[in-house]
């Protein structure tokens, strides 16, 4: 039996964000699925990485939701990763 690259305890995860601005962990070597996009600057191990979503991703509204209602997104701010929300320890430039 096969151990998903999800479950995987020594697996490196990027995170990525749709055009809606939803995220997702993706284990780090495999192709960024079409309609999403990395998260520059966030490369952890699972809990780095889940850590990071809870803390930058704090209104689950889409994008199109919150703009509908009148309130304001930077989506290439969301782009790009805010490591100061996390601990860096376990974070990995993209490119390492």
């Amino acid at each position: 039996m096969t151990t998903s690259c999800f479950d995987r305890d020594d697996e490196k995860f990027i995170v990525l964000i749709n055009h809606e601005g939803q995220r997702s962990i993706w284990p780090h070597w495999k192709a960024v699925p079409g309609g999403w996009e990395v998260v520059q600057g966030i490369k952890g191990d699972k809990k780095t990485v889940l850590d990071y979503i809870d803390k930058a991703w704090t209104d689950m509204r889409p994008y199109s939701l919150r703009i509908a209602m009148g309130d304001t997104v930077d989506k290439e701010k969301d782009k790009v990763a805010d490591v100061s929300i996390v601990g860096t320890s376990n974070v990995v430039p993209i490119g390492a």
